[in-house]
């Protein structure tokens, strides 16, 4: 896709690529983005490139002002053109402390009417979006893709760990049941973890919670936040998801709509691909409800009735408790 032209005016800046500079800490970076891209994916691509976090970015260009600081806004908003430098003021996070303010902060969730949704889905603008990004992001295999086997996508925050209370030890918010849970599914599905968080805090949680190096099942990949596309909907604004068409484009042979499941408390993360998603059950509050949280039990009966299904897609998952309980009385029966 050609870069943009200099003279390029606002109102034309749609899907043409833009050349950005950015200057920080001594040094100049150029930063490729689109004009439908949001100034949150502005940052994302500047994390890549200088490992600053989005939320520790402040962007500073004298004619756009404070409109760098909200990430909801197109870039095709603002009066950019190719070539523009600007500033960028963050630090590098080299020790990561986690505690309740500096975890990543976790927006509570919102449902879209069905049209809507699948308008979301289907929009070229989206797709294109999708396309940009399995060219730019390179998934990392921990281990093989296994042949023959379904896909299991898990989110970490709300979902395998309470992420906002506090405790001496990561292991006593770990939700209940996690590794029993990991090792029982790894028979019939692959794992991959997906945060809408950094690499290096993935890494971290995961490797204080004993996910990364348990002899009895194995990750094959993780990915973080960026390799989330950020969307727009009508009536909830912009907000970023999880196309699992990402994984897809890149394991062909592997995975596919039909055989990948993905569990996430926060059910717009499945806007690009919704008939593959599952929302869990937030885990939060652990020393409460760590006793009496059952969610990853109930979960592995779903799905190990499931992986005898030649097509996960035909099925409606907000149904899944209904599903696997049919299927445990069918057992006893026989």
């Amino acid at each position: 896709m050609a870069a943009a032209s200099s003279s390029l005016s606002t109102s034309t800046v749609t899907e043409e690529e833009l050349t950005l500079i950015v200057k920080w800490s001594g040094k100049e970076y150029t930063v490729r983005v689109c004009g439908d891209d949001s100034v949150g994916e502005l940052k994302r691509r500047i994390c890549e490139l200088t490992n600053v976090l989005p939320k520790r970015q402040k962007l500073l260009y004298p004619k756009i002002g404070n409109k760098l600081a909200d990430d909801s806004v197109l870039l095709s908003q603002l009066p950019l053109k190719s070539s523009l430098k600007m500033t960028m003021i963050g630090t590098v996070e080299d020790d990561l402390i986690l505690d309740q303010e500096d975890s990543p902060e976790v927006v509570d969730d919102f449902e879209l009417g069905q049209d809507e949704a699948v308008d979301i889905k289907d929009k070229e603008v989206n797709k294109q979006k999708l396309r940009r990004r399995i060219d730019q992001y390179k998934i990392e295999l921990r281990n093989p893709c296994r042949e023959g086997k379904k896909l299991l996508v898990l989110d970490i925050d709300y979902t395998l760990f309470d992420h906002r209370s506090t405790a001496e030890n990561p292991l006593e918010l770990m939700r209940p049941y996690l590794h029993e849970f990991l090792t029982a599914v790894y028979a019939e599905y692959d794992i991959i973890i997906w945060s809408a968080t950094s690499m290096k805090w993935v890494e971290l949680k995961m490797g204080q919670l004993g996910v990364l190096n348990n002899p009895n099942y194995k990750i094959t990949a993780l990915l973080d936040h960026l390799a989330m596309i950020t969307v727009q909907s009508d009536s909830r604004g912009i907000f970023d998801c999880k196309p699992l068409g990402l994984i897809w484009a890149l394991f062909p042979q592997f995975y596919n709509p039909g055989n990948t499941i993905m569990f996430d408390d926060l059910r717009r993360n499945f806007v690009m691909n919704p008939q593959n998603g599952l929302t869990i059950k937030p885990f939060r509050k652990a020393h409460a409800n760590r006793d009496s949280d059952q969610e990853l039990v109930k979960l592995t009966q779903y799905l190990l009735a499931i992986a005898e299904l030649d097509d996960l897609s035909t099925l409606n998952h907000a149904n899944w408790e209904f599903f696997a309980e049919d299927n445990t009385k069918r057992r006893r029966h026989a």
